[in-house]
């Protein structure tokens, strides 16, 4: 779909690695690019759909696959206490199916965790976000710990 930033982007071949942390049959990871938290990721469905329902039952199993190896990999990555699932898709210009999958660091102060970790989207007070190279280099890094036996 011309009109859809996620379908455009699945559709590139030409991805940086911020933006294929893996790709499967059915989800392409990537970090979030409106996040000022390292690590925050977004599985995208490869096939248009906006809702979880509309899958085929193998990408199911796939994105409980891909949460499980994704959750070990940001905690071996960012020391992580936690992530958290979220998938709303509500958004203009972002109906296309996503999920989030967001580092809890230990440190968090309890007004951003649960629901208030959303004000990490989007730029800090201070107007930082990740920059391009360092979600290169997390996605990297990411990549390399998901490959069989690396977090074993």
């Amino acid at each position: 779909m011309a009109d859809c930033f996620v379908c455009t982007e699945n559709a590139r071949p030409d991805l940086p690695p911020r933006d294929r942390v893996v790709v499967t049959d059915h989800w392409r990871v990537a970090h979030a690019f409106d996040t000022s938290l390292p690590g925050w990721l977004v599985l995208d469905a490869r096939e248009h759909v906006t809702a979880l329902d509309e899958l085929p039952p193998a990408a199911h199993a796939e994105l409980g696959d891909l949460l499980g190896r994704l959750t070990a990999a940001l905690r071996a990555h960012t020391g992580c206490a936690k992530t958290y699932v979220m998938q709303f898709s509500e958004a203009e210009g972002f109906g296309h199916l996503h999920v989030h999958l967001v580092p809890r660091p230990a440190d968090l102060p309890d007004d951003s965790r649960g629901p208030g970790v959303l004000r990490f989207l989007g730029p800090d007070a201070a107007g930082e976000q990740v920059p391009e190279d360092e979600r290169d280099r997390i996605a990297m890094h990411l990549a390399a710990l998901l490959r069989p036996g690396a977090l074993a």
